[in-house]
């Protein structure tokens, strides 16, 4: 068995950065009142940790990129049927690369509404300014309702996997913490020096200081 970094440092930090800001945004959200504040301050948070993820699934490590793990239709049907290739059990596995994508898409979607959203009673999005009222109303719509749903349900697919891959013996909780996995086969190991930390630093700043110029350009 081979000892196999396959998740790096700032791959992980983003995972369990996103979880937080998940379950504070829905806190928030059904709270509502003075929590609002903290709710478009984890909003912004994770619009930064997702512009992050996008690039560094670009330049990141290799099992974080999505050439790693986005595979076309052939490879997803003969995965579905048993014929699955060795390093398929290394990252993400191509059902699991659509779990990806679909979560990352939904969250970007959910976030924008609420930039362009308003309750017409204390809360308005700092896009709200800049989109015309029909588009405002779908986009609170959306935001209040089916997109929260949908982003709920896709996280409890993601928890219902993992606890699936569980039950047949197989943790992916663990790596996402330590970043390794012992493999019986051959496979890259996903770049994680202090070389490549200091260049996720560099672009989370980067979209950090985008979401902040977006505000104030807004603002």
């Amino acid at each position: 068995m081979n000892k196999v970094r396959v998740w790096d440092l700032p791959t992980r930090l983003f995972h369990w950065s996103l979880v937080v800001c998940f379950v504070g945004l829905v806190a928030t959200g059904e709270v509502a009142g003075d929590a609002m504040v903290w709710h478009f301050r984890l909003g912004y948070a994770a619009l930064s940790l997702l512009a992050f993820r996008l690039i560094w699934g670009v330049v990141g490590g290799y099992w974080s990129r999505f050439t790693s793990f986005v595979k076309g239709p052939v490879t997803i049907r003969n995965y579905l049927r048993g014929e699955a290739l060795p390093e398929h059990g290394v990252g993400h596995n191509p059902l699991g690369a659509l779990s990806v994508l679909g979560l990352l898409f939904s969250a970007l979607l959910q976030i924008a509404a609420g930039l362009c959203s308003d309750d017409e009673i204390a809360t308005s999005g700092p896009l709200v300014k800049m989109v015309a009222s029909e588009w405002v109303s779908r986009a609170t719509w959306y935001h209040t309702n089916i997109g929260k749903a949908i982003l709920i349900a896709l996280v409890l697919l993601h928890l219902a996997a993992i606890a699936f891959y569980r039950f047949r013996g197989e943790n992916l909780v663990a790596p996402m913490v330590h970043g390794d996995k012992l493999l019986a086969v051959e496979v890259p190991a996903s770049r994680d020096s202090i070389a490549t930390r200091i260049l996720a630093l560099l672009v989370l700043g980067v979209c950090a200081a985008a979401v902040a110029g977006l505000l104030q350009w807004a603002g």
